[in-house]
């Protein structure tokens, strides 16, 4: 559902506002009838766990190795 309504009406009913938010309709906050902004919930990023891509990836013994400047010309100015 999408709720429009206009400054004054926000403020009042500012926390029904919010609520419409959080349980997924757009909530928008106009000013004489112009769409200004946008009340959105926050979402929080998934929590990162060191390791994670653990035998995801694989580099060789030689990746530290310094480049032949022939297979990369230009590189090994």
């Amino acid at each position: 559902m999408i709720i429009k309504e206009n400054i004054h009406q926000a403020k009042t009913h500012f926390s029904k506002l919010i609520e419409h938010a959080l349980n997924g309709d757009e909530v928008i906050v106009a000013k004489a009838g112009k769409a200004l902004v946008k009340i959105v919930p926050i979402e929080e990023p998934e929590e990162r766990v060191p390791g994670g891509a653990m035998g995801q990836v694989r580099m060789d013994n030689d990746f530290n190795d310094p480049l032949d400047p022939n297979e990369v010309p230009g590189f090994g100015l």
